[in-house]
């Protein structure tokens, strides 16, 4: 059954074209309603009733839930066209925007990956004396707590939670699994009379909780502390901080769905080869220390990831990928909007991606101010800080004429503008924009200050992985272009120059290469390269012996980058004694010449001839020698049975 969109004006504050709007989907559209949560609440019973109604409104959204459950039936479905598009100077030609939210709303929701996370209410509190103290007293009536002093104060002479002395070496882990390492550990010996005896401190202590209370005043105890699930921190000196701390730990007891944001294909991964170094971005980048090294890849821990997407989104190898959402279903949003606002008659719109911060500065703007330009069309996501180059040329690529990206004040943004700078200099102009406003007014202007432009690319299909989906992209947006494009550096596309003078073929670039870009003859000494299939991880320049090879960041969308090329080759030397060709032959003639006649193990020109021989003649030859130094004398005959009894025979 096709889904059924209900149409309300919202007491006739915004002009409702169903015509228009109908064009964006396949769906039926109801229109005719100005007061569908209050007087109308009658009728719009009967509509949800009737199943796959979705309700063109947010702000009501509870009072539809509810009534959809009195009635007993799944709830409907909503989208907001109201603030977004309805309320605005532009909202008698917001028609094809409504009908572009529209399009994206029918669309079926990804369900994200999640994992159970316990949290028994086993609570750590760290801090001095006179705060932490009376915290623990609030909260052991509902958790089981520990107090970690960091002042040398009398212990309390109550029992009703654990105090000790001491000081963290380090906190790992998350809501439910934290480890604690404490140096000069002292704990409470409960027995004797007076005040309480302290146990001799003890170093590396290990001990484990669901909740950390950090009172102390000092540095955090980890990485990004506000994305830290479970680990709570307030000034000490501020009473009401310390009180909303006892709420919050109140509330992380129990089980807890914790989404699984990335996933990450080890063999993917680019991070090292034979404890030689390579592509360190997700280290680099990464705010909460979810990412660590562990060997030849990098391992992440899903229950400290706090999900901006920033390691996916400059990952080259597509080692890590974002799944909330995955790039799939967030490329059919994209397309999505940009189909359905030009079957409606728009023209080059403009894409605006925001998170929930953003959202509510787009419906307060909405309310009390100018609105958003028709042509902007938003799309909220969870973390726009994962929102990389190639959803960037993506957008451009489907029909956007630019891409806005809103960040709030708390989003990462050291990757998002990297991957800005990256998508300007593919796209070739100033089509990608972030923008930095805390308050609404100033957004509003800001997009309507903008200069509109018009798109010029044929829309395209963009399919595949990120690397894919980027050349597809860019080819789209660089249609006659003849020369590789120029990159910054660190992009994670360009091409390997070898230094042929240098070179002896050794091949260690080739076995090391993580994404097989290097590849070898194993008919000819040869060195091949696939440009497409290049990380610029730095690997082979950093294993090379002879440093003959150095890395160019560049984009080349001429065909041949999907083909190998030689980089160097030369003549193969022939087996001296089979005639087949084995390895170098300016590198044989090099050892031979240093070798042979002046190392004692060549001194002769039958071992030196040795140098000259493949690897089944060279084998063949050390068998037959007779001067082995490592051979033994000739071995005795096997003594058999009749041997025996014939000796006794003899005497």
């Amino acid at each position: 059954m096709s889904k059924r969109l209900i149409l309300c004006d919202c007491g006739g504050s915004q002009p409702i074209d169903d015509a228009t709007i109908s064009k964006g989907f396949s769906g039926q559209c109801t229109a005719g309603f100005s007061h569908l949560c209050t007087r109308q609440i009658g009728q719009a019973a009967e509509l949800i009733a009737g199943g796959d109604a979705v309700i063109a409104c947010q702000q009501e959204r509870l009072v539809f839930e509810e009534l959809a459950e009195e009635l007993q039936v799944a709830p409907p479905g909503f989208v907001d066209i109201r603030d977004r598009a309805g309320w605005s100077e532009e909202a008698d030609r917001a028609g094809a925007k409504m009908a572009a939210l529209v399009a994206e709303a029918m669309l079926p929701a990804q369900v994200p990956h999640s994992v159970d996370v316990i949290s028994e209410g086993t609570c750590l509190i760290i801090g001095a004396s006179d705060v932490a103290v009376p915290l623990a007293r609030v909260l052991s009536g509902s958790l089981a707590v520990t107090v970690l002093l960091s002042d040398e104060e009398e212990i309390p002479a109550d029992r009703v939670f654990d105090v000790v002395r001491g000081r963290i070496r380090r906190v790992e882990g998350a809501l439910g699994g934290f480890k604690i390492r404490i140096d000069a550990l002292q704990q409470v010996e409960p027995s004797g009379r007076g005040a309480f005896v302290l146990t001799p401190p003890q170093d590396g202590a290990v001990s484990a909780c669901d909740l950390v209370i950090d009172v102390a005043g000092g540095a955090p105890l980890v990485t990004a502390p506000e994305k830290r699930e479970g680990y709570f921190r307030a000034d000490p000196k501020d009473p009401l901080a310390v009180q909303k701390l006892a709420l919050m730990a109140l509330q992380s007891v129990g089980t807890f769905e914790k989404p699984l944001y990335v996933q990450m294909t080890e063999s993917l991964c680019a991070h090292s080869r034979a404890e030689q170094p390579a592509c360190s971005r997700c280290l680099d980048m990464c705010p909460t220390g979810a990412i660590t090294s562990s060997g030849e890849h990098v391992a992440i821990d899903p229950m400290v990831c706090a999900g901006c997407g920033s390691c996916a989104a400059v990952c080259p190898s597509g080692a890590i990928t974002y799944d909330a959402p995955n790039l799939s279903h967030l490329l059919l949003r994209i397309r999505t909007l940009a189909e359905g606002f030009a079957k409606a008659g728009g023209k080059d719109p403009r894409l605006l991606v925001h998170d929930a911060h953003g959202a509510e500065m787009i419906r307060m703007a909405a309310r009390f101010g100018r609105g958003l330009p028709a042509d902007v069309i938003p799309m909220e996501l969870d973390q726009v800080s994962g929102f990389g180059h190639a959803e960037m040329l993506a957008a451009l690529a489907v029909g956007f004429a630019q891409v806005s990206v809103l960040i709030g004040p708390k989003t990462e943004t050291d990757a998002l503008q990297s991957e800005q700078h990256l998508a300007r200099v593919i796209s070739g102009g100033d089509r990608v924009e972030i923008l930095d406003h805390g308050d609404p007014d100033a957004l509003v202007e800001a997009l309507f200050g903008d200069e509109v432009k018009s798109s010029t690319v044929a829309p395209v299909l963009p399919m595949g992985e990120r690397r894919e989906v980027a050349r597809l992209a860019a080819k789209a947006l660089n249609p006659n272009s003849e020369v590789p494009i120029t990159l910054p550096e660190g992009a994670p596309y360009g091409a390997v120059l070898v230094d042929t003078e240098a070179c002896t073929l050794c091949l260690s670039c080739v076995s090391l290469c993580p994404s097989g870009a290097l590849v070898d003859n194993p008919d000819m000494p040869q060195v091949k390269f696939q440009e497409a299939a290049c990380l610029q991880c730095g690997l082979c320049h950093n294993i090379c012996p002879e440093n003959a090879i150095s890395l160019i960041p560049q984009l080349d969308l001429d065909d041949a980058a999907l083909s190998q090329k030689v980089l160097h080759e030369e003549e193969p030397f022939l087996c001296v004694e089979c005639g087949a060709p084995f390895g170098v032959k300016s590198t044989v003639e090099r050892i031979l010449e240093k070798l042979a006649g002046k190392h004692q193990m060549f001194a002769t020109s039958d071992t030196a001839r040795m140098i000259c021989m493949c690897d089944n003649c060279r084998v063949e030859a050390q068998f037959k020698r007779t001067d082995d130094p490592f051979s033994g004398g000739e071995r005795p005959a096997v003594r058999r049975t009749e041997d025996y009894f014939s000796k006794r025979r003899d005497h």
